[in-house]
């Protein structure tokens, strides 16, 4: 069975950056793409970023992009985003996942994490 245990969340400054991990076990990793999905209180999950299983293809949503970048070393069977010049709207909770295909990881991802609280203060 997939695990997927996130890493790397915080209180920062608007302005600042974090970088989110995600340890991925249980299966090969270089077989699932990879994706990041975050939850505000009141508002529904949304994907931020996406990564196919090779790095070929990446996604973001528009709110992120040019700060955000998500990438993986399928060597150490970890995912990454590297979140910079945070803003006081990316506070959520950031979930990793993975899915069957770029498409389904986007949408509706098989595996989940457990999540990691980013806050970033005005």
């Amino acid at each position: 069975q997939v695990q997927l245990v996130e890493s790397g969340g915080g209180l920062v400054q608007a302005g600042e950056s974090l970088r989110l991990s995600c340890a991925f076990s249980g299966r090969t990793f270089s077989y699932y793409p990879m994706g990041w999905f975050r939850q505000a209180p009141g508002k529904e999950r949304e994907c931020v970023a996406a990564i196919s299983e090779l790095s070929r293809r990446t996604y973001y949503v528009d709110s992120v992009k040019g700060r955000f970048t998500v990438s993986r070393d399928n060597a150490k069977n970890t995912a990454y985003l590297q979140m910079n010049t945070l803003k006081p709207e990316d506070t959520a909770v950031y979930y990793c996942a993975a899915g069957n295909s770029f498409t389904v990881v986007r949408s509706t991802p098989t595996y989940w994490g457990q999540g990691t609280q980013v806050t970033v203060s005005s």
